[in-house]
C-alpha cells in the first residue's frame, strides 16, 4: 500500500469517527500543526498560541475539557497531559454545529453529547454532580472580569442560580432538605429549551467552516 493510500485510509477512518468531511480533517490538521509547533501531540501549554481562548475567564476550565478524559472517551477520571491528533478531533466534534438536516432523535444525541461536555467542565471533581461550591468557582471566574462585581456579590448569583437549579428539579422542598448538587439529569432539564449552539462555539480556532453533526 502507498503513502497515499494509507492516509487517504486514515482519512476515511477519522471521517467515520468523528463525523468530519476529509476536508475539515485537513483544515484540522492545519490548526493542529500550528498549534504543536509540527509535533505529534498537542499540551496544555500549545494552547496558550489561541489569543481569544487566553481572553476567556474560564479558560483554564477549557483548556482542562480538551484533555479530560471523560470527553476523550478513554476513561472516567483523570486527565491525559497530551493529547494526539485523532483525541484533537474527538473534542472539536463537540463544537460541531447540529445541521437542519437532521432528525429529530440525532438532533437530541448531538445536543446531549455538547451538554455531556459542559457538564464535565464544571463537574471538576468527577463525582457526577455539580456542587455550590464548584458553581460558585465558575460564576466567580466568569465575572472575574468585572471590577464592579465583588467576590461575594458572585457568590450570592451562584447560590440563586443553585436554588433555582433546585426548583426546577426537585420542586418543593421540604425545609430541612439539601440539595447536594446538579446532576447530569438535572443539567439537561436547567438547559431544556435553551440554545447551545450561541454556548459552544469554536471561534477561537477559526473553525467557521466546521461541518454539521450527523
Amino acid at each position: 500500500m502507498g503513502l497515499s493510500q494509507s492516509r487517504s485510509l486514515v482519512t476515511r477512518e477519522l471521517v467515520e469517527k468523528t463525523g468530519f468531511s476529509a476536508e475539515q480533517i485537513e483544515h484540522l490538521h492545519k490548526r493542529f500543526i500550528y498549534l504543536t509547533g509540527d509535533k505529534p501531540v498537542l499540551s496544555k501549554r500549545d494552547l496558550e498560541k489561541v489569543s481569544d481562548l487566553e481572553q476567556n475567564p474560564i479558560r483554564d476550565k477549557i483548556k482542562n475539557a480538551f484533555f479530560d478524559r471523560r470527553n476523550l472517551r478513554t476513561g472516567s477520571y483523570g486527565y491525559e497531559s497530551e493529547i494526539n491528533f485523532e483525541q484533537f478531533l474527538i473534542i472539536m466534534s463537540y463544537f460541531r454545529p447540529m445541521g437542519g438536516h437532521m432528525d429529530e432523535e440525532n438532533i437530541s444525541l448531538c445536543r446531549k453529547d455538547k451538554l455531556k461536555f459542559l457538564f464535565n467542565m464544571y463537574d471538576t471533581d468527577n463525582d457526577s454532580k455539580i456542587t455550590l461550591d464548584e458553581y460558585r468557582n465558575v460564576v466567580e471566574e466568569l465575572l472575574s472580569g468585572n471590577p464592579h462585581i465583588e467576590k461575594e456579590t458572585a457568590r450570592s448569583i451562584a447560590d440563586g442560580a443553585m436554588m433555582e437549579a433546585a426548583s426546577i428539579c426537585v420542586g418543593q422542598m421540604e425545609p430541612d432538605q439539601i440539595y447536594e448538587g446538579i446532576t447530569f439529569e438535572d443539567f439537561l432539564k436547567i438547559w431544556e429549551g435553551i440554545d447551545i449552539e450561541t454556548k459552544m462555539h469554536v471561534r477561537f480556532l477559526n473553525m467557521d467552516t466546521i461541518p454539521s453533526c450527523h
